[in-house]
């Protein structure tokens, strides 16, 4: 087995943490109830089961391959919400002060 250095299990935490923080931030804004429901919809369950086991198999010391089944858990969960999310980003462009900014930045000949 190979072994991880310090920093790669502070990492493994601090990732375990994040995700706690995330289930438990859902719980917050839209109510235990709602989140239960959302996660267990029958054509939910296999986002669900990929982002929970994603979760397990990251406790579990496989950081990657955990993080790897999450996204692919996520990606399935809020496939529905990723059109919305792109629709107000693009109406961002609608707004004055942001489409001054975008101009002038889309302007600049700079190669930074």
């Amino acid at each position: 087995m190979v072994s991880l250095t310090d920093f790669q299990r502070k990492q493994m935490w601090g990732g375990c943490v994040l995700e706690i923080l995330f289930l438990s931030g859902l719980v917050f804004i839209i109510g235990f109830r709602r989140t239960f429901t959302f996660f267990f919809q029958r054509p939910k369950l296999k986002g669900t089961s990929f982002f929970l086991g994603g979760v397990i198999i990251v406790l579990m010391r496989w950081p990657i391959l955990g993080m790897l089944l999450e996204a692919y858990g996520f990606i399935t969960l809020f496939r529905s919400f990723f059109p919305v999310a792109f629709g107000f980003f693009g109406s961002l462009v609608d707004i004055p002060v942001l489409s001054k900014l975008l101009q002038k930045v889309g302007d600049s000949s700079s190669m930074v």
